[in-house]
């Protein structure tokens, strides 16, 4: 596939990485297809929470994280960009890995995904190097991992000024 070519749902069943890698299909929104895969994981955090105890929870994100290392790397490659849009596995682990320590309350979630969602876009320093540097399958979880850390320091210190 051509590096300018954006992925269709042709190329999304190609390979099993390519359908984890674009987060279902999340990845193929014309619009912020990063935003469609964050928001992804509002609905997967719900049933993981009724269905799971935490422990099960977390290894889940576990899970999620290394099927995302492992499908980006794949699906960069096919694409001819490490890192390509369309890639959303690593804002739905991320953003999922937030959800875990938020819970469900639906206003905390509502400003974790405003602030995730922040420093993946902006990607202030040290976010911005780490996704310079790495650019494999890695690479591409790292920096978003990075953004979600980011934002449940922020939520924490919000917590502690608030109440």
């Amino acid at each position: 596939m051509s590096t300018l070519a954006a992925p269709n749902a042709g190329f999304l069943l190609r390979h099993p990485a390519h359908l984890i890698a674009l987060g279902f299909g999340a990845g193929l929104s014309p619009v912020a297809p990063g935003t469609v895969g964050a928001l992804l994981a509002i609905p997967t955090a719900a049933i993981l929470r009724s269905h799971l105890p935490d422990g099960a929870f977390a290894i889940a994100i576990v899970v999620f994280l290394l099927l995302g290392i492992w499908a980006a790397q794949v699906t960069g490659r096919d694409l001819g960009i490490p890192d390509h849009g369309a890639i959303v596995c690593d804002e739905l682990v991320a953003f999922l890995a937030v959800l875990f320590f938020v819970g469900d309350d639906r206003l905390e979630i509502a400003v974790a995904f405003v602030v995730f969602r922040f420093f993946d876009i902006v990607k202030p320093p040290p976010i911005r190097d780490l996704d310079r540097r790495m650019k494999n399958g890695f690479g591409v979880m790292a920096d978003d991992l990075l953004a979600g850390f980011c934002t449940l320091v922020v939520l924490a210190v919000g917590r502690r000024l608030v109440g």
